[in-house]
This record gives structure tokens, sequence and C-alpha cells, in this order.
């Protein structure tokens, strides 16, 4: 399971690495796709909120169910996800107001996306370098069948790094030059 969050996590930062790129060419005064920023965002809206988070979610209230942490660790990785989930909210709304041709001002909308691409990237590497080496160490093999029991019912076909891209995210995947679904 956890192999499979950190492989989340890989996909996630290619996203947000491209996301980088769109903000250096917005603050550049380049044209860039909004339609795509939508897109990265609806992806990690769909997948990240929908899915992995709660997986995270999932497997970190366990260990916390059967193992002793202390003072605020405990909570940080709900919180932090939800303050994930509001902030890409605000963008994607955001991003679709620009859509309608509303007028955002440049700095705002900049301020915006840099601050939800720190955001990710310092969840990601709290996540990798404190929660999952903990996860690891503390959880069973047992302790891993079951989580992935109760997870079993959940699992989702990635529309975007999976078998198939969906529609939704064609344009997506060319851009990241992902193979084209059959």
């Amino acid at each position: 399971m956890l192999s499979s969050l950190h492989k989340d996590h890989l996909n996630i930062a290619r996203l947000l690495t491209l996301l980088k790129h769109k903000l250096a060419a917005i603050r550049n005064e380049q044209p860039v796709s909004y339609f795509l920023l939508r897109d990265v965002v609806d992806y990690l809206r769909e997948v990240s909120d929908k899915f992995h988070h709660p997986k995270e979610d999932m497997i970190y209230d366990y260990y916390l169910k059967y193992r002793v942490v202390e003072g605020e660790v405990a909570n940080r990785l709900h919180e932090e996800h939800a303050r994930l989930l509001v902030a890409g909210t605000e963008l994607k709304e955001m991003v679709e107001m620009i859509l309608m041709d509303a007028v955002i001002p440049l700095e705002q909308f900049t301020a915006k996306l840099e601050q939800f691409i720190e955001q990710q990237e310092a969840h990601m590497n709290y996540e990798e370098g404190v929660i999952f080496p903990h996860l690891r160490d503390s959880l069973t093999e047992d302790d891993w069948r079951q989580l992935e029991q109760l997870w079993q019912n959940r699992a989702i076909n990635d529309p975007l790094f999976g078998a198939e891209v969906s529609q939704h995210f064609q344009a997506l995947a060319k851009q990241l030059s992902l193979p084209p679904s059959s």
C-alpha cells in the first residue's frame, strides 16, 4: 500500500512540476492554457482528495488506533488534507472565473497557485519523510493485510496515470507525454 501511495506522490510531483512551469510562464507574461491548469486541479481533486488522501487517512487512523502517538502529530495529517482540499477548491474557483473571462489580478492568481504548489510539496515531503517511515517501521504484515482488506472495495483506476486515460484528461496526458489510450 505504501508503494502505491509513493507512486501517487511521484505522479502528483509531475503535475506540480507542470504547474511550476505554467506559473513561470504566467509570471513571464507568456500565454498558458487555463483549461490545462483546470485539468490538473480537477485531477488532484478527483484522485488525491477523494481516493489518495482517504487511503492515507485510513492507514494512519489504523496506525493511531494501535500505536501510541503523541501530541499534534496525531492530527496533523488530517488537518493538512483538509487544508489541501480547501486550497484546491479555491484554486479551482479562481481558474473557473478566469475561464469565464472574469478579471482576476495576476498577482492574486500567481500567489494562490504558488501557495497551492508549496502546500502540496510540503505535505508530500512530510508524508514521505516522517509518516511513511513510521508506518513502515511500525505496521506488521498482518496490519498491512488487514488494511488491504479494508481498502479493497474503494480502489479506482487512475484516470490519468492508469491503464487508460479518461477523455477528460487527454490534453493533460498529452502535455505530460503519457501514452495515448487505445
